[in-house]
């Protein structure tokens, strides 16, 4: 059971609320993120067509981007009003937006999984794929695209379980989707013989498992706030704050798959399937070592959302400064295992010696000054967790689209090549980085509040 105050975060050590509700949350991630790459470690080892395989999936990618594009669109942007409701001691606002969230994520869900089906194979060719990798990205996408109303309501509302103080809940949703993923992948792949086709099979029944554990929790008496259906008819206030606040995620989940996109194409033109797949073993350790950093940030906002409702300003500034060393000293680290052993980190996901070496060197090159990132996840989630989306979405913009996708195109045709599509993502992180880092410290945290208990302007 959780403890009874532990919804309220205006109580105790500030990184002691931070660690608790980000320890669940990096272990509920962690198993999240099993949900793919361990279809991909699987197809990646998959005798005589592993690597085409994995190319295929790796083109999927952009696809499975957007949807999570839009999760983040209503979670990230209804959690955080959530969590500030909930510090102002206004449950039936957050009910409201909890009912609002719950529509959107259900109604777009609907409209994302119908209309990705549809134009599945001109799309897969814009975004890279062979006559040859085609086979495998339209046999995993075809199954995975079922799976989207359970991925979209599972993911989007475990937000809202985490602001009510229970983060081991929604470390449970993870945990037994994930859990039930391990068990079906061999089954399905290996035992059935059915390849990717399998794997997505494995992810939806597990991603069904994970929104049937999330809508159980509401139902129950361990949640404060409940789905009511008053709440589910969409208020046009609500919709608006939900959509402004969750924009930045939105924007960066929206400017990762079009990164995927021009990366996948760039390097179909420059270096073939080959590299297509390297791309792909790249992303997925990217999501691996990002994990943490990701979850730390992640257990923060609720925590800075709540006090910065309960206008208790000092334990913000102490929970973003908090935040921002930790974030930083793990990417420190996380950079140093990427440069002590890039063979093993290449070789969870291929045997392919082509593929072994081709990846150890573009692995060094796309992590290169790693530690960078830590700045634009702490920058980002305290825009958003104070409520200031239009600086959020601004940096989202500028890291992905205005400096990443234009370098992806322009280093290659200066001499670089395919070195040019991995330098690039360095590059964005330490200007993107830097800029909203300083940017968030100078208009946001130097600007609270002296005192407590007065009204942020």
């Amino acid at each position: 059971m959780e403890a009874k105050n532990s919804s309220d975060f205006t109580q105790g050590k500030v990184w002691r609320s931070i660690v608790a509700q980000a320890v669940p949350l990096t272990v509920a991630q962690m198993v999240q993120l099993l949900y793919n790459v361990v279809d991909r470690i699987y197809i990646g080892h998959l005798p005589d067509v592993g690597s085409m395989a994995l190319t295929g999936i790796g083109l999927a990618f952009p696809l499975t981007t957007l949807i999570s594009a839009f999760t983040y669109l209503y979670g990230n942007g209804g959690a955080p009003l959530f969590a500030i409701a909930r510090g102002a001691q206004d449950d039936k606002r957050a009910e409201r937006i909890l009912g609002q969230v719950v529509t959107l994520l259900t109604v777009s869900a609907a409209a994302l999984m119908a209309v990705c089906y549809l134009f599945r194979r001109p799309v897969l060719y814009l975004f890279g794929a062979s006559d040859a990798s085609y086979v495998y990205a339209d046999a995993y996408l075809k199954i995975y695209l079922l799976g989207t109303p359970c991925t979209m309501l599972a993911t989007g509302l475990n937000g809202f379980i985490n602001a009510q103080g229970h983060p081991r809940v929604g470390m449970g949703t993870t945990l037994l989707g994930a859990a039930l993923n391990l068990v079906l992948d061999p089954l399905f792949i290996f035992g059935l013989g059915m390849g990717v086709q399998g794997a997505a099979i494995a992810t939806v029944l597990s991603q069904l498992a994970s929104v049937v554990w999330v809508l159980l929790f509401f139902a129950g008496r361990q949640s404060i706030c409940r789905i009511r259906r008053e709440n589910l008819r969409l208020q046009l206030p609500l919709v608006r704050d939900i959509l402004g606040l969750g924009m930045s995620g939105f924007i960066m989940a929206g400017t990762n798959c079009l990164v995927q996109v021009v990366c996948n194409a760039t390097l179909r033109v420059w270096g073939g399937d080959l590299y297509v797949g390297v791309m792909t073993i790249l992303n997925s350790v990217r999501e691996i070592l990002s994990l943490p950093v990701n979850g730390i940030t992640s257990g923060a906002q609720p925590v800075l959302s709540y006090n910065f409702g309960a206008q208790r300003y000092s334990r913000v500034r102490e929970g973003i400064r908090f935040t921002a060393l930790l974030g930083a000293g793990y990417t420190v680290a996380a950079w140093a295992v990427v440069i002590a052993m890039p063979h093993l980190l290449v070789s969870i996901f291929t045997s392919d010696p082509a593929m072994l070496q081709a990846g150890q060197v573009a692995l060094k090159q796309y992590f290169f000054g790693f530690f960078f990132m830590a700045f634009q996840f702490v920058g980002q989630a305290c825009f958003t967790s104070l409520r200031c989306p239009k600086r959020a979405v601004f940096f989202s913009l500028l890291r992905k689209a205005v400096i990443v996708a234009p370098l992806t195109i322009l280093l290659p045709q200066l001499g670089m090549g395919v070195d040019g599509v991995f330098w690039a993502e360095p590059i964005s992180n330490a200007i993107g980085g830097l800029a909203c880092f300083i940017t968030m410290w100078l208009t946001l945290y130097r600007r609270l509040p002296a005192r407590d208990g007065v009204e942020f302007e």
